[in-house]
């Protein structure tokens, strides 16, 4: 519980806390970054199912018919456009100097498909590209520069440790403090969240894909990379008081109205590895890495997610066109799974006609299983 006099909390003691509420609303955003495909982790079996009911379980509720994670969004529409730099990297025929089409997703972290812009820490850009040689390419990225933790038990323990005590619908802070002993990692990561600028706009936000993949070109040779999505419109940053006093939905009103008068777009600046560098990504490679800007998005329109075009896509990152694969990233091998039964159960949701109808979860050991 938070006492109800901020002055009289020790500085040292608010600044504790306000780093785990905002911890607390990243976790449903990147819930379904982490999760395992299957196997035997420890004494138990965490299964994708199991996961995606622990996620379910620290929102708190679920609104049936909606993503378990990413609940707030709209859907944009517009193409791709490759400049021809990255076709000596990969073989991917959008890299190329084409026009791809692409439907699209712009979210906020969170499981409510009514929290407030302004609250949620991160926020999201997703993709489907369509190019012309039949081939898909999806893409799922966030504002995030890296995951807090290396390995999927260590999330699953994360997401279990800010789950909401019934008792009093705030996460339990011992519970936080000893996930926070047990993985000093997570400091870095709970720095980011504390410290990091706020964006004015999803659309002067910069998305990043995170995870590792391989980019293979035509004569078969390999690089690992990662990408990012890199805006042009020019960044300004967001105070306290301005997130305050910030509508309800302020990123979607903004986006309309930014796009009433133009497109907005965001080149996509990929970064190469050396060979040494890790493909886990909660380690950052080096600043002085390469990076090719290889094109860029452009947003066109926006549609409501309830009967836009993005509504019943499955942004799963594994689904990759030839010149592209998965690497040996620990979490990108596990995130198809999850993404797949969060959406089994927003489409049996809207198939048995509760979409819309919000449930509650009892944080307890059974919810999960």
């Amino acid at each position: 519980m938070l006492d109800s006099d901020p002055a009289a909390i020790p500085a040292s003691r608010r600044r504790a806390t306000l780093a785990w509420l905002a911890i607390a609303l990243i976790v449903a955003a990147v819930a379904l970054a982490f999760a395992w495909v299957g196997g035997w982790l420890g004494s138990s079996r965490l299964t994708s199912q199991r996961f995606t009911n622990a996620i379910e379980t620290a929102n708190g509720q679920v609104w049936r018919g909606f993503r378990r994670a990413h609940a707030k969004g709209v859907c944009v529409a517009g193409y791709f456009e490759g400049n021809g730099q990255g076709t000596a990297l990969s073989s991917a025929r959008l890299l190329a100097p084409v026009r791809t089409p692409f439907v699209g997703r712009l979210s906020i972290g969170g499981g409510s498909p009514y929290g407030l812009d302004a609250r949620a820490r991160v926020r999201s850009m997703a993709l489907k590209l369509d190019s012309d040689d039949g081939q898909q390419w999806r893409m799922a990225m966030n504002s995030f520069p890296f995951f807090g933790v290396s390995s999927v038990e260590a999330f699953y323990e994360q997401t279990r440790a800010n789950t909401p005590d019934p008792a009093t619908g705030k996460p339990d802070p011992a519970r936080q403090a000893a996930f926070a002993k047990a993985h000093p990692e997570f400091a870095r990561f709970a720095d980011w969240a504390a410290h990091a600028p706020w964006s004015t706009s999803w659309a002067n936000t910069t998305f990043n894909g995170v995870d590792t993949f391989r980019f293979v070109n035509r004569a078969g040779n390999v690089r690992n990379v990662r990408w990012s999505m890199q805006p042009q419109t020019p960044f300004a940053g967001m105070t306290p008081e301005q997130r305050e006093q910030a509508d309800a939905d302020y990123l979607a009103e903004d986006l309309a109205a930014r796009l009433a008068k133009g497109e907005l777009r965001w080149d996509m600046v990929v970064t190469l590895a050396q060979a040494d560098d890790p493909v886990n990504p909660s380690q950052s490679w080096p600043e002085d890495r390469p990076r090719v800007t290889v094109g860029t998005v452009v947003v066109e329109s926006s549609s409501a997610q309830a009967t836009g075009a993005c509504r019943d896509i499955n942004y799963d990152p594994l689904v990759l066109p030839t010149g592209v694969e998965a690497s040996d990233d620990p979490i990108l091998a596990a995130r198809s799974a999850v993404y797949s039964v969060s959406f089994n159960r927003r489409e049996h949701d809207i198939a048995s006609g509760e979409a819309g109808a919000a449930t509650g979860h009892a944080a307890t050991p059974e919810s999960d299983r």
